[in-house]
């Protein structure tokens, strides 16, 4: 079997463009470009450099159409966010999960909605150990 190599970390900027691109999905450097300027002060030719970046990083793919690139997310928004949460799991943490939870959970008010949501998904976690 072929290990597959991790995809690299995203900082917070490629994580600001990773954002508009799963939002919108295959997208030019301009339609990000407009996205992401409305965020914070960026010109485009940053936003170009970071995106090509990006793609020799494997974060995004890039093709060719009527002469323009347009790129797309390499992975999908979840395995990215289970990849950071488990970096941070890992490095904050300890591999602690109940530390996470309780740091994520002491420094904010949530409300029952969410709350019940989180249950779900622990009796979700808890099942799938059982079986």
């Amino acid at each position: 079997m072929v290990k597959r190599a991790a995809a690299p970390t995203p900082t917070d900027a490629e994580l600001d463009i990773l954002r508009v691109v799963w939002d919108r999905g295959e997208s030019t450097v301009r339609e990000v470009h407009d996205v992401v300027s409305g965020l914070r002060d960026i010109g485009y030719t940053t936003v170009l450099k970071q995106m090509q970046v990006m793609h020799q990083k494997g974060l995004l793919t890039r093709q060719e159409r009527f002469k323009s690139h347009v790129y797309a997310p390499a992975q999908p928004r979840s395995a990215t966010q289970r990849a950071l949460a488990g970096q941070l799991l890992q490095q904050a943490f300890g591999g602690s999960a109940r530390s996470l939870l309780q740091s994520a959970l002491a420094g904010r008010r949530v409300d029952a909605e969410e709350l019940d949501e989180i249950r779900t998904l622990l009796d979700q976690v808890q099942k799938r150990g059982q079986s």
